[in-house]
């Protein structure tokens, strides 16, 4: 029983097909899933890591800032083609699962030309192209956030409101205090968690210096992750109460240890925030595709978890402002937990598998392709 997984160039395109594909195999060890992605994306460094069977291709995004480098998506969908045909011919999938972005074009196409069936996995409220096209040629999709459900097309796709598959909380809790005292603040501490994914935030990254600067609300303590290509700019700031570091992993203690986070709006970040109870404060990559971050922030305020902060008003002063009047009103910091609690699908991975296995078993036999 095999499965093709396509997606990638971005690590919220890869991470949650590498959730599913875990998720499958726990259900059912007979299914063994082969990744498809690019050369260029994140998942070449990724995937050789990682115990499952993959095949990387030359393709390359929509250069719609410079058209004129669009030569290369052409050329790397074409040569893609005849590379899927081996990798369909030797795989022969029963399904294939799309998470998103470019490198899941061709395999999706290559499934739809062949009679396999399709099921995507759609992260942000704001889907992006790839997703809103394959969905008319899919049987299901799992939903992030069901927001989404106002951008795709109506028709045969069945859409799921799954959440996102994220590594779910432990069922027991880590205590809070242990959990600070772990990164060496008191047990009544309260505790902000900063980051802007592997690759930092710089502009979140200069406000907080500035904040931090200026001087920390009473008793409150940081945890910053600047990103790992930005931790030599900002690793001065490291002391007592407040840790610097340029990555979390594992991030589970950081977790654990927090009352409120400051982050961008990414979709497998906000997702993992919502499972463990933290409220955040979302600073929103402005130039993401499609400003789907600011999507993904505008739709966890609505929902109650969040505070959306637009980088154009980010400075250290309305930051602090910002900080301290939740930090003043204990009250609404409960609600904003309780609201992101709402939103939570921690078994997101595990409920996505159950849907495709019964979608397998239902599909006709395919033979396979000569």
């Amino acid at each position: 029983m095999n499965v093709l997984i396509a997606g990638g160039g971005t690590g919220g395109h890869l991470y949650p097909g590498l959730a599913i594909a875990r998720a499958l195999v726990r259900l059912d060890p007979r299914i063994h899933p082969h990744f498809v992605g690019a050369l260029r994306g994140i998942e070449a460094d990724v995937l050789p890591r990682t115990e499952f069977a993959h095949t990387l291709l030359d393709l390359h995004p929509l250069y719609r800032p410079k058209v004129w480098r669009n030569w290369r998506t052409v050329r790397g969908a074409l040569t893609a083609w005849g590379a899927m045909q081996r990798v369909g011919r030797a795989v022969n999938p029963g399904v294939v699962i799309g998470t998103g972005g470019y490198a899941s074009g061709a395999a999706l196409v290559w499934a739809w030309a062949h009679g396999v069936p399709v099921v995507q996995q759609i992260g942000d409220s704001h889907p992006g192209l790839t997703a809103r096209l394959f969905c008319r040629i899919s049987s299901e999709a799992y939903l992030g956030f069901p927001e989404a459900t106002a951008f795709l097309p109506q028709g045969r796709c069945v859409y799921r409101d799954t959440g996102n598959p994220i590594e779910p909380p432990p069922d027991i809790r880590p205590d809070r205090a242990a959990a600070r005292a772990k990164w060496g603040f008191p047990s009544n501490a309260r505790v902000l968690l900063v980051f802007g994914g592997s690759q930092g935030a710089r502009a979140i990254n200069q406000a907080v210096a500035g904040w931090v600067q200026r001087g920390l609300p009473h008793s409150l303590c940081v945890i910053w992750a600047t990103g790992t290509g930005q931790y030599d700019a900002f690793k001065q700031y490291d002391r007592a109460d407040v840790r610097v570091v340029p990555y979390l992993s594992p991030i589970a203690d950081a977790y654990a240890a927090s009352d409120l986070a400051l982050v961008r709006g990414g979709m497998m970040g906000t997702s993992e925030l919502c499972a463990w109870g933290v409220p955040m404060v979302i600073v929103p990559l402005p130039t993401a595709a499609q400003d789907h971050q600011t999507s993904n922030a505008r739709a966890l305020e609505s929902a109650g978890a969040a505070v959306h902060l637009a980088q154009r008003e980010l400075s250290p002063e309305r930051l602090d402002a910002q900080l301290r009047e939740l930090l003043d009103d204990p009250a609404r910091l409960v609600a904003l937990a309780h609201g992101a609690a709402a939103r939570a699908r921690p078994h997101a991975a595990a409920d996505i598998a159950q849907h495709i296995v019964r979608l397998m078993a239902a599909a006709p036999a395919i033979p396979p392709r000569p």
